[in-house]
């Protein structure tokens, strides 16, 4: 049940982040929002880190395989691409589009069993669903 509702949070959160980031980036540009939004996400851990456990920092060098380390990276170009999709097509629209990515994304790591993940069989159904969440968009995008 905890899995379910962070999943819920992580997408409301997700929504509010991007309108906020892109309304940052309006206001000042597109790289100096992102920093921003780097910086203070790490501060936030860095908070976090001295309330709490305070694990040794040196185990990032133990991850193996080290690509596995380029998440900060990737999430630079998540916060760039999110806040340039907001702009361009509205934060549900938006939204839309990306979680239809994220799902056959998702899907396709899960299929090939790549980056760790365990492979998992081809199922119909999914591609079905993933075929749905897209015609919604359509639906959703529809002008009369």
């Amino acid at each position: 049940m905890w899995g379910f509702l962070a999943a819920l949070l992580s997408g409301a959160l997700m929504s509010i982040q991007g309108v906020f980031n892109t309304e940052v980036t309006k206001q000042s540009s597109l790289w100096v929002s992102t920093g921003w939004v780097q910086l203070s996400a790490f501060l936030v851990c860095v908070a976090a880190w001295f309330f709490s456990g305070r694990d040794s920092v040196s185990v990032l060098w133990q991850v193996s395989p080290k690509y596995m380390l380029l998440g900060g990276v990737i999430g630079a170009f998540i916060t760039v691409t999110v806040i340039q999709s907001m702009g361009a097509l509205g934060p549900a629209k938006a939204v839309m589009v990306i979680v239809v990515s994220q799902l056959a994304v998702a899907y396709m790591i899960e299929l090939l069993g790549i980056f760790g993940v365990e492979k998992q069989p081809f199922e119909w159904r999914k591609i079905m669903g993933m075929l749905i969440c897209a015609a919604g968009i359509v639906i959703f995008k529809w002008q009369n």
